[in-house]
């Protein structure tokens, strides 16, 4: 699986980068089934996460998390993420 961060408007401290990457290791699971993942966050007041699941056979998950806390709101899109790559995972298992 290839991670990649984009961090729009501002730049991640070592911390945050981090905390992202030690979250993404909670969807290693579905390494063989995903191709890549592409994590956007913005801070306005609020931070924004975006993220894009492409997988192997062409379908694409995407979500979308909005909060007043960094860790909050990193663990909100990350919740979200990993039921859609289980109900990926499961569809497919079931063809």
């Amino acid at each position: 699986m290839n991670t990649t961060i984009n961090a729009v408007g501002f730049t991640l401290d070592q911390d945050q980068q981090d905390l992202i990457n030690k979250k993404v290791e909670r969807i290693k699971y579905a390494d063989d089934l995903i191709q890549n993942c592409a994590i956007k966050v913005k801070e306005d007041k609020k931070y924004y996460f975006d993220a894009t699941v492409n997988f192997r056979w062409g379908a694409t998950a995407h979500v979308e998390a909005e909060e007043y806390d960094f860790a909050a709101c990193l663990n909100k899109m990350m919740d979200m993420l990993d039921l859609k790559i289980k109900k990926e995972k499961d569809k497919i298992q079931e063809k």
